[in-house]
């Protein structure tokens, strides 16, 4: 069975170091963006930094020019093409060329399928999936004329496996990590391997999105456990920009999803399911159900989402890593019998 972050060894990496590298990160005002600049700052890196807050993006370029690195603020829509384009020209023509384009930007809605507003759903597909497709197409030909370089699209464990009240999300991941399938073969056959394309799968990360989220659940949103820092995955992106993978995973609960998902599909999207719905709403009401699909936060810098409430987090990991364990015995379970009942 092929696993997700195999072949890394066929992908070119950055034709430069980390220090004398130029990254685009876009949705670089909070959460992984922001940690993604930051852990891109302490090495050097002159950082691009592409979110809708300008207020926020200069937040996180201060810190990141207190780490040692270089940043310039582009205020940017992901989903104005010519936006985009203008942001790669902005790139190259401060520092000369881009190295390395991480595609972040995401928003979310949350709730049952059919109490979605039609407007939010193509919104998400707008940010999440176009913002993807106009970034990797702005950053494709400035990668080539640098002589090399590395894509890297956030597309969360969602790609591969599924959770309730999260259709928009689901779709827009899924259709991520297809589309970086397809560019990464028109790569290989049009004699451009010296570009990698790389896709990030993360588990649930505590960051601000469950916040900023659309909510039409009428309760507060919590990312379900087990919850790992956004500096994890931003070591993840670091990783991939010196050693490229076609796909890696960010948390081992995302590794052990993917594995159940491809193992006993049926099984795990029950159980997924279940546990999901029953994990991933808070005591609290949510009384704003637009979140920022359509406006911006100023103040989302901050890399995490839920600080003060990490020891909860952590048991509620504790917790997860039992039902993990009893799940799995549950799948090779599954898979023994239908191997006999095949015989």
């Amino acid at each position: 069975m092929t696993r997700p972050d195999r072949g890394y060894r066929r992908r070119m990496p950055l034709t430069r170091s980390l220090d004398d590298a130029t990254v685009v990160i876009t949705g670089a005002s909070s959460g992984i963006g922001a940690a993604t600049a930051y852990a891109l700052a302490r090495r050097g890196a002159d950082v691009v930094l592409a979110a809708r807050s300008e207020e926020a993006l200069r937040r996180v370029a201060d810190r990141c020019r207190e780490l040692g690195g270089r940043a310039l603020v582009v205020p940017t829509d992901v989903t104005d093409p010519e936006a985009v384009v203008g942001l790669a020209a902005r790139a190259a023509g401060e520092f000369g060329r881009i190295d390395a384009w991480v595609n972040n930007a995401a928003v979310g809605t949350v709730g049952l399928f059919d109490e979605i507003p039609v407007t939010e759903f193509r919104r998400v597909v707008e940010v999440n999936l176009l913002g993807t497709v106009y970034g990797t197409k702005a950053a494709l030909p400035w990668l080539d004329a640098a002589g090399g370089g590395v894509l890297v699209n956030n597309a969360s464990v969602l790609a591969e496996v599924a959770m309730p009240y999260q259709s928009a999300y689901n779709a827009t991941k899924h259709a991520i990590r297809g589309l970086a399938d397809t560019v990464r073969q028109e790569l290989r056959v049009t004699g451009r391997g010296h570009i990698s394309l790389c896709t990030v799968l993360p588990a649930s990360i505590d960051t601000p999105f469950f916040r900023h989220a659309a909510n039409h659940t009428g309760r507060e949103l919590t990312p379900p456990p087990p919850v790992y820092p956004p500096e994890m995955v931003a070591e993840t992106i670091v990783r991939l920009l010196r050693r490229p993978r076609r796909e890696a995973y960010a948390g081992g609960a995302a590794r052990l999803m993917g594995l159940q998902w491809r193992l006993a599909p049926a099984l795990a999207e029950r159980v997924l399911g279940w546990y999901t719905a029953r994990t991933q709403f808070g005591p609290g009401v949510r009384l704003d159900a637009t979140g920022n699909v359509f406006r911006a936060d100023a103040a989302a810098e901050r890399t995490d989402g839920w600080q003060g409430r990490r020891a909860q987090l952590i048991r509620l990991t504790a917790a997860f890593g039992l039902a993990a364990a009893g799940t799995a015995v549950g799948t090779v379970a599954a898979m023994s019998r239908r191997s006999r009942t095949d015989r």
